[in-house]
């Protein structure tokens, strides 16, 4: 009777080091998913909010503003792409290369101890505490200034959370047990990342007022592009989610500027009138 090939044990070995790093490439299916009807229900009261708002500018801003953002033609191809991301979250071979590109940023080489508090706190200036800072600063210099940072800052914040909780993504330690997690898990849903969103909309808002030239502008959105990739490097989010808010801190910010003459204008003569 002949014998039963067996492999050796280095090839048995070799098989099983394969198999777990399959296993950790492939991304588990969530099971922190909202149902349809919440998300549907956050969209409807999102959209009626901005309706009410509305209703409260006078008509002929109202027509002046649509006019302004139907010209603002630099707005359609971001908003063209995010619409396209938060679209290919359903793709499931887009999950699994966007979960390697994660574990590429968030496992790859050396972590030591070090690195991990200086990237950790570094993520945090996208956290919205600069935005308001710099809105405190600039609050006698330049009023406007001030005011569209803290304003941008608070309406962006909430426009974050309505599409987190309509894409209602889960975060990456959620579905991927390997994933490496500094300091403490965020709470919440992961598409768009908030701190990228916050610091491109900061880059964009200042290179717009500041005019600070080529050199000081490229470290601006350099900066901007850090807290991305160290948004990766927490766990706390996938390459799409930092693309995603990257793309949205930048149309809030060209939005700041379009609506300036209606929201800076109204604050400071509701201010000076208390």
């Amino acid at each position: 009777m002949p014998k039963k090939n067996t492999p050796p044990p280095i090839v048995e070995t070799l098989q099983e080091q394969v198999e777990t790093l399959q296993e950790q490439i492939k991304p588990t299916p969530s099971s922190h998913k909202r149902p349809l009807p919440y998300r549907i229900g956050i969209f409807v009261a999102s959209l009626s909010a901005l309706v009410f708002l509305l209703s409260f500018a006078p008509p002929e801003q109202r027509e002046v503003l649509w006019r302004a953002l139907t010209l603002q033609r630099n707005l359609i191809v971001p908003m063209f792409i995010l619409g396209l991301l938060a679209l290919s979250l359903l793709w499931a071979r887009g999950q699994e290369i966007d979960n390697r590109a994660f574990l590429f940023f968030n496992l790859r080489g050396r972590r030591p101890r070090w690195l991990d508090i200086a990237l950790g706190s570094f993520s945090q200036l996208g956290s919205g505490i600069l935005a308001i800072g710099l809105a405190i600063y600039f609050w006698r210099s330049n009023r406007d200034l001030s005011l569209q940072l803290a304003l941008g800052t608070l309406t962006l914040s909430l426009m974050v959370e309505v599409l987190k909780a309509l894409t209602d993504r889960a975060r990456p330690f959620l579905t991927n047990p390997n994933a490496r997690v500094v300091g403490w898990r965020e709470p919440g849903r992961s598409f768009p990342s908030g701190h990228t969103s916050q610091i491109f909309f900061l880059a964009a808002l200042l290179n717009h007022h500041l005019q600070p030239g080529f050199l000081l502008g490229a470290f601006m959105y350099a900066v901007a592009a850090g807290v991305g990739f160290t948004r990766m490097y927490v766990g706390a989010h996938y390459p799409r989610d930092v693309l995603g808010g990257a793309l949205l801190g930048l149309m809030w910010g060209t939005l700041a500027n379009l609506i300036d003459p209606y929201w800076v204008t109204f604050f400071i003569v509701s201010l000076t009138q208390h």
